[in-house]
Protein backbone atom coordinates (compact mmCIF):
# COMPACT_ATOMS: atom_id res chain seq x y z
CA UNK A 1 0.00 0.00 0.00
CA UNK A 2 1.74 3.27 -0.72
CA UNK A 3 1.25 6.01 1.51
CA UNK A 4 1.42 9.82 0.82
CA UNK A 5 3.92 11.90 2.43
CA UNK A 6 3.02 14.39 4.82
CA UNK A 7 4.92 17.32 4.97
CA UNK A 8 2.28 19.33 7.10
CA UNK A 9 3.66 20.33 10.49
CA UNK A 10 1.94 20.06 13.20
CA UNK A 11 0.02 23.41 14.26
CA UNK A 12 1.74 25.22 17.17
CA UNK A 13 0.04 25.91 20.49
CA UNK A 14 -1.16 29.35 20.54
CA UNK A 15 -1.18 31.15 24.13
CA UNK A 16 -4.22 32.72 26.01
CA UNK A 17 -3.35 35.60 28.32
CA UNK A 18 -5.92 36.33 31.06
CA UNK A 19 -4.60 40.17 31.98
CA UNK A 20 -7.15 41.96 35.15
CA UNK A 21 -6.08 45.15 34.65
CA UNK A 22 -5.95 47.78 38.35
CA UNK A 23 -5.42 44.54 40.07
CA UNK A 24 -3.74 45.86 43.05
CA UNK A 25 -6.53 48.24 43.29
CA UNK A 26 -9.22 46.07 43.20
CA UNK A 27 -7.26 43.48 46.06
CA UNK A 28 -6.66 46.60 47.97
CA UNK A 29 -10.89 47.32 47.91
CA UNK A 30 -11.29 43.68 48.54
CA UNK A 31 -9.10 43.28 51.84
CA UNK A 32 -10.89 46.79 52.81
CA UNK A 33 -13.87 45.48 52.47
CA UNK A 34 -15.06 48.12 49.73
CA UNK A 35 -16.52 47.60 46.41
CA UNK A 36 -14.19 47.70 43.38
CA UNK A 37 -16.85 50.05 42.26
CA UNK A 38 -15.65 52.80 44.19
CA UNK A 39 -12.86 55.26 43.35
CA UNK A 40 -9.49 52.94 44.86
CA UNK A 41 -5.70 54.27 44.40
CA UNK A 42 -2.94 52.64 45.08
CA UNK A 43 0.13 54.78 45.98
CA UNK A 44 3.95 54.41 45.83
CA UNK A 45 5.85 57.16 47.60
CA UNK A 46 3.01 58.98 47.55
CA UNK A 47 2.12 59.05 44.07
CA UNK A 48 -0.39 57.48 42.36
CA UNK A 49 0.86 53.54 41.69
CA UNK A 50 -2.46 52.09 39.97
CA UNK A 51 -6.24 53.30 40.12
CA UNK A 52 -9.12 51.83 39.20
CA UNK A 53 -11.83 52.77 36.71
CA UNK A 54 -13.78 54.77 38.78
CA UNK A 55 -10.95 56.83 39.81
CA UNK A 56 -10.13 58.00 36.39
CA UNK A 57 -13.40 58.63 36.00
CA UNK A 58 -12.55 61.73 38.58
CA UNK A 59 -9.53 62.82 36.75
CA UNK A 60 -6.97 60.43 38.72
CA UNK A 61 -4.26 59.24 37.16
CA UNK A 62 -1.27 57.02 37.17
CA UNK A 63 2.07 59.17 38.70
CA UNK A 64 -0.41 61.66 40.18
CA UNK A 65 0.69 63.41 43.45
CA UNK A 66 -1.57 62.24 46.90
CA UNK A 67 -2.62 65.61 47.68
CA UNK A 68 -3.76 66.38 43.42
CA UNK A 69 -5.86 63.21 43.70
CA UNK A 70 -7.20 63.59 46.42
CA UNK A 71 -8.52 67.27 45.86
CA UNK A 72 -10.54 65.71 42.61
CA UNK A 73 -11.84 63.25 44.73
CA UNK A 74 -12.12 63.71 48.55
CA UNK A 75 -13.51 60.09 50.00
CA UNK A 76 -10.72 58.20 47.52
CA UNK A 77 -9.85 55.33 49.10
CA UNK A 78 -5.79 55.55 49.71
CA UNK A 79 -4.54 52.49 49.78
CA UNK A 80 -0.59 51.75 50.21
CA UNK A 81 1.43 48.90 47.45
CA UNK A 82 1.54 45.23 48.91
CA UNK A 83 2.96 42.87 46.35
CA UNK A 84 2.01 39.71 49.38
CA UNK A 85 -1.70 41.07 48.96
CA UNK A 86 -1.77 41.33 45.52
CA UNK A 87 -0.40 37.63 45.05
CA UNK A 88 -2.31 36.25 47.93
CA UNK A 89 -6.46 37.22 46.73
CA UNK A 90 -5.18 36.63 43.16
CA UNK A 91 -5.49 32.63 43.96
CA UNK A 92 -9.22 32.43 43.56
CA UNK A 93 -8.86 34.31 39.88
CA UNK A 94 -6.23 31.53 39.08
CA UNK A 95 -8.28 28.82 40.02
CA UNK A 96 -11.32 30.01 38.47
CA UNK A 97 -9.32 29.96 35.19
CA UNK A 98 -7.71 26.97 36.06
CA UNK A 99 -11.43 25.12 35.96
CA UNK A 100 -11.65 25.53 32.30
CA UNK A 101 -7.90 25.79 31.05
CA UNK A 102 -5.72 23.38 32.18
CA UNK A 103 -1.76 23.93 32.64
CA UNK A 104 -1.83 27.79 33.69
CA UNK A 105 1.01 30.08 34.49
CA UNK A 106 1.26 32.92 36.73
CA UNK A 107 3.25 35.69 34.95
CA UNK A 108 2.17 37.84 38.09
CA UNK A 109 -0.23 39.17 40.15
CA UNK A 110 -3.21 40.26 37.59
CA UNK A 111 -1.79 38.02 34.46
CA UNK A 112 -1.95 34.46 33.88
CA UNK A 113 -1.10 32.62 30.68
CA UNK A 114 -1.80 29.20 29.50
CA UNK A 115 -2.40 27.10 26.05
CA UNK A 116 -5.06 27.84 24.28
CA UNK A 117 -5.94 24.80 22.42
CA UNK A 118 -7.51 22.96 25.60
CA UNK A 119 -10.36 25.81 25.98
CA UNK A 120 -10.70 26.08 22.00
CA UNK A 121 -11.68 22.58 21.74
CA UNK A 122 -13.66 22.30 24.44
CA UNK A 123 -15.76 25.53 23.70
CA UNK A 124 -15.42 25.10 20.02
CA UNK A 125 -13.60 28.62 18.96
CA UNK A 126 -11.19 30.93 20.32
CA UNK A 127 -13.63 33.78 20.89
CA UNK A 128 -16.03 31.26 23.03
CA UNK A 129 -13.28 30.44 25.00
CA UNK A 130 -12.19 34.01 25.59
CA UNK A 131 -15.97 34.72 26.26
CA UNK A 132 -16.26 31.90 28.71
CA UNK A 133 -13.00 32.72 30.73
CA UNK A 134 -13.97 36.40 31.04
CA UNK A 135 -17.71 35.14 32.59
CA UNK A 136 -15.53 33.32 35.00
CA UNK A 137 -13.58 35.70 36.17
CA UNK A 138 -16.03 38.13 36.17
CA UNK A 139 -18.22 36.36 38.05
CA UNK A 140 -15.84 37.07 40.85
CA UNK A 141 -16.39 40.63 40.47
CA UNK A 142 -12.80 41.21 38.81
CA UNK A 143 -12.68 43.05 35.35
CA UNK A 144 -10.53 41.10 33.21
CA UNK A 145 -9.27 40.61 29.20
CA UNK A 146 -8.17 38.31 27.23
CA UNK A 147 -5.88 38.19 24.37
CA UNK A 148 -4.74 35.16 22.21
CA UNK A 149 -1.55 35.18 20.09
CA UNK A 150 1.66 33.12 18.60
CA UNK A 151 3.52 33.79 21.30
CA UNK A 152 3.34 34.87 24.99
CA UNK A 153 5.11 38.18 25.02
CA UNK A 154 2.45 39.09 21.86
CA UNK A 155 -0.21 37.60 23.50
CA UNK A 156 0.52 39.80 26.53
CA UNK A 157 0.33 42.81 24.43
CA UNK A 158 -3.15 41.53 22.74
CA UNK A 159 -4.09 41.06 25.75
CA UNK A 160 -3.90 44.66 27.14
CA UNK A 161 -5.89 45.36 23.42
CA UNK A 162 -8.42 43.22 24.03
CA UNK A 163 -7.27 41.30 20.95
CA UNK A 164 -7.51 37.93 19.28
CA UNK A 165 -4.74 37.85 17.08
CA UNK A 166 -4.84 35.88 13.68
CA UNK A 167 -2.46 33.56 13.25
CA UNK A 168 0.73 34.47 11.75
CA UNK A 169 -1.01 38.06 12.17
CA UNK A 170 1.57 38.71 14.72
CA UNK A 171 3.80 41.25 12.75
CA UNK A 172 1.12 43.12 12.00
CA UNK A 173 -0.37 43.56 15.09
CA UNK A 174 2.71 44.99 17.00
CA UNK A 175 3.65 47.29 13.83
CA UNK A 176 0.83 49.65 14.89
CA UNK A 177 1.47 49.80 18.66
CA UNK A 178 2.95 52.64 20.19
CA UNK A 179 6.47 51.84 21.02
CA UNK A 180 6.09 52.77 24.95
CA UNK A 181 4.01 49.28 24.59
CA UNK A 182 7.08 47.15 24.52
CA UNK A 183 7.89 48.31 28.10
CA UNK A 184 4.47 48.48 29.53
CA UNK A 185 4.20 45.02 31.14
CA UNK A 186 6.92 43.84 33.20
CA UNK A 187 5.88 39.98 32.55
CA UNK A 188 7.63 40.82 29.28
CA UNK A 189 9.80 43.53 30.23
CA UNK A 190 12.49 43.71 32.43
CA UNK A 191 12.97 47.29 34.72
CA UNK A 192 15.41 48.72 32.65
CA UNK A 193 13.78 48.43 28.95
CA UNK A 194 12.22 52.18 29.61
CA UNK A 195 15.53 53.78 29.08
CA UNK A 196 15.76 51.88 25.49
CA UNK A 197 12.19 52.75 24.86
CA UNK A 198 13.31 56.59 25.71
CA UNK A 199 16.32 56.49 23.46
CA UNK A 200 14.63 55.28 20.77
CA UNK A 201 11.98 58.06 21.03
CA UNK A 202 14.56 60.75 21.09
CA UNK A 203 15.95 59.09 18.13
CA UNK A 204 12.22 59.83 16.23
CA UNK A 205 11.36 55.70 16.70
CA UNK A 206 7.80 55.95 18.35
CA UNK A 207 6.06 52.84 16.77
CA UNK A 208 6.92 49.19 17.30
CA UNK A 209 7.32 48.61 13.43
CA UNK A 210 9.58 51.54 12.93
CA UNK A 211 11.62 49.85 15.52
CA UNK A 212 11.03 46.44 13.25
CA UNK A 213 12.56 47.78 10.49
CA UNK A 214 15.97 48.39 11.72
CA UNK A 215 17.96 45.78 10.50
CA UNK A 216 18.81 43.22 13.37
CA UNK A 217 22.70 43.33 13.11
CA UNK A 218 22.39 47.17 14.24
CA UNK A 219 20.05 46.66 17.24
CA UNK A 220 22.34 44.32 18.32
CA UNK A 221 25.40 46.39 18.29
CA UNK A 222 23.98 49.60 19.12
CA UNK A 223 21.44 48.68 21.99
CA UNK A 224 22.52 45.51 23.50
CA UNK A 225 21.02 42.34 24.52
CA UNK A 226 17.51 43.25 26.00
CA UNK A 227 17.12 45.42 22.82
CA UNK A 228 17.09 42.38 20.85
CA UNK A 229 14.44 40.70 22.71
CA UNK A 230 12.83 43.76 22.10
CA UNK A 231 13.43 43.97 18.77
CA UNK A 232 12.04 40.16 17.77
CA UNK A 233 8.69 41.55 19.81
CA UNK A 234 8.12 44.15 17.79
CA UNK A 235 8.57 41.92 15.03
CA UNK A 236 6.24 39.41 16.42
CA UNK A 237 8.52 36.64 16.66
CA UNK A 238 8.56 34.14 19.38
CA UNK A 239 10.61 34.00 22.09
CA UNK A 240 14.19 32.94 21.41
CA UNK A 241 15.11 29.91 23.04
CA UNK A 242 18.23 30.97 25.16
CA UNK A 243 20.06 27.68 25.00
CA UNK A 244 17.89 26.26 27.44
CA UNK A 245 19.15 22.51 28.96
CA UNK A 246 17.97 19.25 29.83
CA UNK A 247 17.20 19.46 33.77
CA UNK A 248 18.33 16.69 36.16
CA UNK A 249 15.69 15.22 37.99
CA UNK A 250 17.37 15.76 41.56
CA UNK A 251 17.69 19.39 41.12
CA UNK A 252 13.84 19.44 42.62
CA UNK A 253 13.80 19.94 46.39
CA UNK A 254 11.12 19.28 48.33
CA UNK A 255 10.51 19.94 52.23
CA UNK A 256 7.99 17.74 54.90
CA UNK A 257 6.63 19.23 57.73
CA UNK A 258 5.78 17.90 61.07
CA UNK A 259 3.07 19.71 62.02
CA UNK A 260 1.68 20.40 58.67
CA UNK A 261 1.75 24.19 57.67
CA UNK A 262 -1.34 26.34 58.62
CA UNK A 263 -0.32 29.24 59.48
CA UNK A 264 0.83 32.26 56.89
CA UNK A 265 4.21 33.10 59.19
CA UNK A 266 5.24 29.63 59.46
CA UNK A 267 5.07 28.99 55.23
CA UNK A 268 7.01 32.58 55.21
CA UNK A 269 9.77 30.86 57.54
CA UNK A 270 10.00 28.00 55.58
CA UNK A 271 9.49 29.88 51.94
CA UNK A 272 12.91 31.44 52.77
CA UNK A 273 14.85 28.18 53.87
CA UNK A 274 13.92 26.41 50.81
CA UNK A 275 14.19 28.84 48.27
CA UNK A 276 17.79 28.93 49.60
CA UNK A 277 18.47 25.48 49.02
CA UNK A 278 16.86 25.01 45.77
CA UNK A 279 19.06 28.21 44.22
CA UNK A 280 22.29 26.18 45.78
CA UNK A 281 21.46 23.18 43.77
CA UNK A 282 20.66 25.51 40.69
CA UNK A 283 24.23 26.88 41.17
CA UNK A 284 26.00 23.66 41.47
CA UNK A 285 24.45 22.64 38.05
CA UNK A 286 25.32 26.03 36.63
CA UNK A 287 21.59 26.71 35.49
CA UNK A 288 19.07 29.84 36.55
CA UNK A 289 15.35 29.32 36.43
CA UNK A 290 12.98 31.34 34.38
CA UNK A 291 9.96 28.74 35.11
CA UNK A 292 9.16 27.25 38.30
CA UNK A 293 6.91 24.56 39.71
CA UNK A 294 5.44 25.05 43.27
CA UNK A 295 3.60 21.98 44.69
CA UNK A 296 2.12 21.09 47.77
CA UNK A 297 0.89 17.94 49.78
CA UNK A 298 -2.31 18.08 52.25
CA UNK A 299 -2.81 16.14 55.31
CA UNK A 300 -6.06 15.27 53.64
CA UNK A 301 -4.77 13.72 50.52
CA UNK A 302 -4.87 16.88 48.44
CA UNK A 303 -2.18 18.23 45.56
CA UNK A 304 -1.74 22.07 45.02
CA UNK A 305 0.46 23.04 42.12
CA UNK A 306 0.61 26.18 39.89
CA UNK A 307 3.68 27.05 38.05
CA UNK A 308 5.17 31.04 37.72
CA UNK A 309 6.94 32.22 34.30
CA UNK A 310 9.30 35.31 35.11
CA UNK A 311 10.99 37.38 32.57
CA UNK A 312 14.04 36.97 33.73
CA UNK A 313 15.86 34.49 35.79
CA UNK A 314 15.03 33.98 39.22
CA UNK A 315 16.98 34.64 42.02
CA UNK A 316 16.71 33.62 45.90
CA UNK A 317 14.83 36.42 47.01
CA UNK A 318 12.23 36.62 43.59
CA UNK A 319 11.70 32.78 44.16
CA UNK A 320 11.24 32.80 48.32
CA UNK A 321 8.44 36.02 47.56
CA UNK A 322 7.05 33.76 45.01
CA UNK A 323 6.26 30.68 47.01
CA UNK A 324 5.35 32.77 49.89
CA UNK A 325 2.91 34.50 47.89
CA UNK A 326 1.72 31.11 46.88
CA UNK A 327 1.57 29.58 50.17
CA UNK A 328 -0.21 32.72 51.42
CA UNK A 329 -2.92 32.22 48.69
CA UNK A 330 -3.39 28.58 49.79
CA UNK A 331 -3.37 29.21 53.38
CA UNK A 332 -5.75 32.42 53.32
CA UNK A 333 -8.23 31.46 50.19
CA UNK A 334 -10.29 28.92 51.85
CA UNK A 335 -8.57 25.90 49.97
CA UNK A 336 -6.57 25.20 53.34
CA UNK A 337 -8.33 26.05 56.66
CA UNK A 338 -7.55 25.10 60.47
CA UNK A 339 -9.67 22.45 61.59
CA UNK A 340 -12.43 22.40 63.94
CA UNK A 341 -14.49 20.79 65.68
CA UNK A 342 -17.53 21.51 63.55
CA UNK A 343 -15.15 21.05 60.08
CA UNK A 344 -16.88 18.94 57.31
CA UNK A 345 -13.30 17.61 56.46
CA UNK A 346 -14.09 18.73 53.19
CA UNK A 347 -10.86 21.18 52.94
CA UNK A 348 -7.43 20.35 51.46
CA UNK A 349 -6.32 20.71 55.18
CA UNK A 350 -2.71 21.54 56.32
CA UNK A 351 0.07 21.79 54.17
CA UNK A 352 2.59 18.38 55.16
CA UNK A 353 5.32 18.77 52.33
CA UNK A 354 6.46 21.15 49.62
CA UNK A 355 7.92 20.56 46.19
CA UNK A 356 10.64 23.43 44.24
CA UNK A 357 10.99 22.19 40.44
CA UNK A 358 12.37 23.99 37.78
CA UNK A 359 10.55 23.80 34.48
CA UNK A 360 12.47 25.44 32.14
CA UNK A 361 16.36 26.71 33.40
CA UNK A 362 18.95 28.32 31.11
CA UNK A 363 23.02 28.31 31.42
CA UNK A 364 24.14 30.50 34.80
CA UNK A 365 27.12 32.09 32.44
CA UNK A 366 23.99 33.37 29.72
CA UNK A 367 22.74 35.62 32.55
CA UNK A 368 24.35 39.18 32.85
CA UNK A 369 23.85 40.79 36.09
CA UNK A 370 26.30 43.96 35.92
CA UNK A 371 28.15 46.14 33.69
CA UNK A 372 31.46 45.28 34.29
CA UNK A 373 31.03 41.11 34.14
CA UNK A 374 29.37 40.34 37.87
CA UNK A 375 27.62 37.73 37.77
CA UNK A 376 25.75 38.34 41.06
CA UNK A 377 27.57 36.39 43.07
CA UNK A 378 29.07 39.21 44.77
CA UNK A 379 25.80 41.15 45.70
CA UNK A 380 24.24 37.93 46.98
CA UNK A 381 27.40 37.32 49.60
CA UNK A 382 27.05 40.81 50.44
CA UNK A 383 23.32 40.48 50.86
CA UNK A 384 23.26 37.56 53.07
CA UNK A 385 26.04 39.48 55.63
CA UNK A 386 23.94 42.34 55.68
CA UNK A 387 20.96 40.09 56.87
CA UNK A 388 23.49 38.45 59.52
CA UNK A 389 24.63 41.38 60.67
CA UNK A 390 21.32 42.87 61.29
CA UNK A 391 20.09 39.49 62.85
CA UNK A 392 23.21 40.27 65.52
CA UNK A 393 22.33 43.95 66.14
CA UNK A 394 19.08 45.19 64.70
CA UNK A 395 17.59 46.38 61.42
CA UNK A 396 19.27 49.97 62.05
CA UNK A 397 22.77 48.14 62.27
CA UNK A 398 22.89 48.12 58.35
CA UNK A 399 21.64 51.28 56.54
CA UNK A 400 20.81 52.15 52.90
CA UNK A 401 20.70 55.73 51.70
CA UNK A 402 17.68 56.55 49.75
CA UNK A 403 17.36 59.66 47.66
CA UNK A 404 14.65 62.14 49.48
CA UNK A 405 13.47 65.25 49.21
CA UNK A 406 15.10 68.59 50.68
CA UNK A 407 17.25 71.60 50.38
CA UNK A 408 20.43 70.91 51.51
CA UNK A 409 22.72 67.70 51.02
CA UNK A 410 22.12 66.24 54.41
CA UNK A 411 18.29 66.54 53.94
CA UNK A 412 18.22 65.06 50.27
CA UNK A 413 19.32 61.48 51.44
CA UNK A 414 16.96 59.19 53.53
CA UNK A 415 18.58 56.30 55.26
CA UNK A 416 16.32 53.29 55.69
CA UNK A 417 17.64 49.57 56.96
CA UNK A 418 18.66 47.79 54.61
CA UNK A 419 15.78 45.04 52.96
CA UNK A 420 13.40 47.46 53.25
CA UNK A 421 11.18 49.01 50.77
CA UNK A 422 13.41 52.31 49.97
CA UNK A 423 10.78 54.51 50.58
CA UNK A 424 12.02 58.14 50.86
CA UNK A 425 10.97 60.50 53.86
CA UNK A 426 10.86 63.64 51.69
CA UNK A 427 9.26 64.15 47.96
CA UNK A 428 12.28 64.20 46.08
CA UNK A 429 10.23 65.71 42.98
CA UNK A 430 8.33 68.20 44.37
CA UNK A 431 9.58 71.76 44.44
CA UNK A 432 11.77 72.73 47.01
CA UNK A 433 12.40 76.67 47.14
CA UNK A 434 15.83 77.60 48.20
CA UNK A 435 17.43 74.65 47.59
CA UNK A 436 21.32 74.25 46.65
CA UNK A 437 21.73 74.28 43.00
CA UNK A 438 23.71 71.40 41.19
CA UNK A 439 26.06 70.43 41.54
CA UNK A 440 25.50 68.29 44.79
CA UNK A 441 28.79 67.93 47.40
CA UNK A 442 30.20 64.70 46.70
CA UNK A 443 30.95 64.50 50.64
CA UNK A 444 29.18 65.71 53.78
CA UNK A 445 31.67 67.00 56.26
CA UNK A 446 31.58 65.69 59.72
CA UNK A 447 31.07 67.09 63.29
CA UNK A 448 33.11 70.47 64.21
CA UNK A 449 33.71 71.89 60.85
CA UNK A 450 33.90 75.84 61.91
CA UNK A 451 35.71 78.32 60.23
CA UNK A 452 36.12 81.67 60.00
CA UNK A 453 35.76 84.04 56.70
CA UNK A 454 37.41 87.11 56.60
CA UNK A 455 37.91 90.32 53.75
CA UNK A 456 40.86 91.82 51.88
CA UNK A 457 40.51 93.85 55.09
CA UNK A 458 40.94 91.33 58.24
CA UNK A 459 37.24 91.42 58.95
CA UNK A 460 34.66 88.84 59.63
CA UNK A 461 32.31 88.39 56.32
CA UNK A 462 28.64 87.82 57.82
CA UNK A 463 25.62 88.15 56.02
CA UNK A 464 23.34 90.84 56.27
CA UNK A 465 19.69 91.26 56.61
CA UNK A 466 19.24 92.00 53.02
CA UNK A 467 20.88 88.92 51.80
CA UNK A 468 24.42 90.08 50.84
CA UNK A 469 28.07 89.41 52.13
CA UNK A 470 29.13 91.92 54.78
CA UNK A 471 32.53 91.86 52.78
CA UNK A 472 34.64 90.03 49.79
CA UNK A 473 35.53 86.66 50.82
CA UNK A 474 39.70 86.48 50.95
CA UNK A 475 40.71 84.48 53.40
CA UNK A 476 39.20 81.06 55.11
CA UNK A 477 40.82 78.97 58.22
CA UNK A 478 39.88 77.07 60.94
CA UNK A 479 39.41 73.27 62.10
CA UNK A 480 38.20 71.67 59.14
CA UNK A 481 40.49 73.45 56.33
CA UNK A 482 43.92 74.35 56.32
CA UNK A 483 44.53 78.37 55.80
CA UNK A 484 44.24 79.21 52.68
CA UNK A 485 43.14 81.98 49.49
CA UNK A 486 40.05 82.00 48.27
CA UNK A 487 40.09 82.17 44.43
CA UNK A 488 36.20 82.48 43.87
CA UNK A 489 32.68 82.09 45.36
CA UNK A 490 29.24 81.74 44.74
CA UNK A 491 26.26 82.96 46.24
CA UNK A 492 24.67 83.12 49.11
CA UNK A 493 21.80 81.44 49.15
CA UNK A 494 19.47 82.54 52.38
CA UNK A 495 17.26 79.90 53.91
CA UNK A 496 14.54 81.39 56.30
CA UNK A 497 13.20 77.79 57.51
CA UNK A 498 10.28 77.10 60.35
CA UNK A 499 10.05 80.55 60.72
CA UNK A 500 6.50 79.92 62.77
CA UNK A 501 8.51 78.24 65.31
CA UNK A 502 10.78 81.05 66.34
CA UNK A 503 11.25 81.55 70.16
CA UNK A 504 12.71 84.44 72.11
CA UNK A 505 16.07 83.04 73.21
CA UNK A 506 19.68 84.36 73.59
CA UNK A 507 22.02 83.22 70.94
CA UNK A 508 25.30 83.29 71.23
CA UNK A 509 27.35 85.15 68.51
CA UNK A 510 30.58 83.92 66.66
CA UNK A 511 33.76 84.30 68.03
CA UNK A 512 35.73 87.15 67.32
CA UNK A 513 38.33 87.26 65.17
CA UNK A 514 41.73 88.62 65.48
CA UNK A 515 41.48 91.13 64.11
CA UNK A 516 38.71 92.42 65.94
CA UNK A 517 38.94 92.35 69.67
CA UNK A 518 34.92 92.22 70.13
CA UNK A 519 31.95 91.40 67.39
CA UNK A 520 29.94 94.86 66.81
CA UNK A 521 28.01 94.35 63.48
CA UNK A 522 27.79 97.08 61.38
CA UNK A 523 24.70 98.81 60.24
CA UNK A 524 22.45 96.43 58.22
CA UNK A 525 24.11 93.03 59.70
CA UNK A 526 22.42 90.61 60.96
CA UNK A 527 22.64 90.70 64.98
CA UNK A 528 22.81 87.40 66.97
CA UNK A 529 22.53 88.81 70.41
CA UNK A 530 19.10 89.89 69.57
CA UNK A 531 16.13 87.75 70.08
CA UNK A 532 13.75 87.28 67.26
CA UNK A 533 10.30 87.93 68.61
CA UNK A 534 8.04 85.81 67.72
CA UNK A 535 4.95 86.68 65.73
CA UNK A 536 1.94 87.98 66.92
CA UNK A 537 -0.17 84.95 65.19
CA UNK A 538 2.23 82.02 66.46
CA UNK A 539 1.17 79.70 68.98
CA UNK A 540 2.55 79.05 72.00
CA UNK A 541 3.16 76.04 73.71
CA UNK A 542 2.56 74.04 70.56
CA UNK A 543 4.79 71.10 71.43
CA UNK A 544 6.72 72.17 68.11
CA UNK A 545 10.42 70.63 69.17
CA UNK A 546 11.88 71.52 65.63
CA UNK A 547 13.71 75.39 65.90
CA UNK A 548 13.76 78.53 63.28
CA UNK A 549 16.50 78.07 61.18
CA UNK A 550 17.99 81.54 58.92
CA UNK A 551 20.62 80.21 57.51
CA UNK A 552 22.62 80.84 54.45
CA UNK A 553 24.60 78.77 51.97
CA UNK A 554 27.95 79.78 50.10
CA UNK A 555 29.74 77.60 47.29
CA UNK A 556 33.78 78.77 47.39
CA UNK A 557 36.59 77.63 45.65
CA UNK A 558 40.47 77.74 47.97
CA UNK A 559 43.45 78.12 46.17
CA UNK A 560 44.44 75.01 47.63
CA UNK A 561 42.02 71.77 48.19
CA UNK A 562 38.71 70.71 46.63
CA UNK A 563 35.96 73.62 46.71
CA UNK A 564 33.62 73.86 49.57
CA UNK A 565 29.82 74.24 50.09
CA UNK A 566 29.88 76.87 53.65
CA UNK A 567 26.75 76.86 55.88
CA UNK A 568 26.31 80.46 57.90
CA UNK A 569 24.12 80.67 60.77
CA UNK A 570 23.59 81.43 63.99
CA UNK A 571 27.68 79.68 65.04
CA UNK A 572 29.23 81.22 62.23
CA UNK A 573 30.47 79.76 58.74
CA UNK A 574 30.43 75.71 59.15
CA UNK A 575 31.89 73.81 55.99
CA UNK A 576 28.62 71.39 54.95
CA UNK A 577 30.23 69.80 52.11
CA UNK A 578 32.89 68.91 50.09
CA UNK A 579 33.54 68.75 46.14
CA UNK A 580 36.04 66.24 45.73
Amino acid sequence: MNTAPTDIAPERSRTLVIWCPDWPAVAGARQAGKSPSEPVAVFHANRVQTCNRAARSEGIGVGQRRRDAQSRYPDLLVLKADPDRDARLFEPVVAAVESVAPGVEILRPGLVACSSRGPTRFFGSETEAAERIVDLVEALDVECSVGIADSLAVAVLAARQVKIVSRGGSATFCAGLPIVELARDPAIAPPERMDLIDLLIRLGIHTAGAFAALPDAKVATRFGADAVVAHRLAKGEAERGLSRRSIPEELAVEQPFDPPLERVDSAAFAAKALAERFHARLGDAGLACTRLAISATTDRGGHLSRIWRCARPLTPAATADRLRWQLDGWLTAGRTRQRTEDDDDTGPGGITSLRLEPIEAIGAGLVQYGLWGSDGQDDQRAGWAFARVQGLLGPQSVLTPVLSGGRGPGERITLLPWGEEKVPARDPSAPWPGALPAPTPSRLAGPDTTVTMLDDLGSPVVVTDRGMLSGAPSRLHGKAVDPCWIQSWAGPWLLDERWWTARPEIIQPPAPSPARAEYRPAPGDLDYRKPRSPRPEEPVGTGISAPARHSARLQVLPDTGPALLLLFGVDGWQVEGVYD
